[in-house]
């Protein structure tokens, strides 16, 4: 029995299993984004949480703590402290990282998953909407709507059969230009054709 054993085994001895996690929390705060197995990003989650909340505090006594949790890191914790004073997890109250699932890993089948910290600002709750206008007013803001949209289409129409009658002004007007031209032409054979038949009769 596995008794005063507190978190999971994964499948190592407590120094082991120690180690694995200080390696692991080092390496999402250097980074920022680790891919390992589900189970370990899980376990880890919890001491990430509890150091970015250190540093959220920033006194000596929490970067000793956080400097003893990482292994006596101190570089690595100066650099969470300066990120953390900087403004980065400033308007969250927990929840500092991230897992996402990728599947399977080949071989042993064991769930694999990436786990990043979230640095990007949290996006607040709209305000709550104002409340419904009156059904009253809603049918009026319709019907205006139709009207708007009847005025709208009754005047495209109107443009529409104003250009069709322009186009049909425009088109009579060449077919009588073309008509006047077709009969002058008519007119001028006309007379060609006289005065040959009176050139043919004097030589006769």
């Amino acid at each position: 029995m596995r008794h005063n054993y507190k978190g999971r085994k994964l499948g190592t001895d407590s120094a082991h299993t120690r180690a694995m996690k200080r390696s692991l929390v080092s390496a999402l705060l250097y980074n920022d984004r680790i891919k390992t197995t589900e189970a370990r990003a899980k376990e880890i989650r919890p001491d990430v949480d509890r150091i970015i909340t250190w540093a959220k505090k920033g006194d000596l006594h929490s970067r000793r703590l956080a400097i003893a949790r990482l292994g006596g890191d101190k570089e690595l914790v100066r650099e969470v402290f300066e990120k953390v004073a900087q403004g980065m997890f400033a308007d969250r109250q927990g929840g500092y990282t991230r897992i996402m699932k990728l599947g399977n890993r080949k071989g042993d089948n064991a769930p694999m998953v990436i786990m990043e910290l979230c640095t990007e600002p949290v996006r607040k709750k709209a305000d709550k909407a104002a409340a419904p206008a009156p059904k009253k007013v809603v049918k009026a803001e319709k019907e205006q709507a139709a009207e708007d949209l009847a005025a709208d289409e009754e005047a495209v129409k109107a443009e529409a059969e104003e250009a069709v009658e322009k186009a049909d002004a425009k088109g009579e007007e060449e077919v009588a230009v073309e008509a006047a031209e077709t009969a002058a032409d008519a007119e001028a054979a006309e007379e060609a054709t006289k005065a040959e038949e009176a050139k043919e009769e004097k030589a006769e």
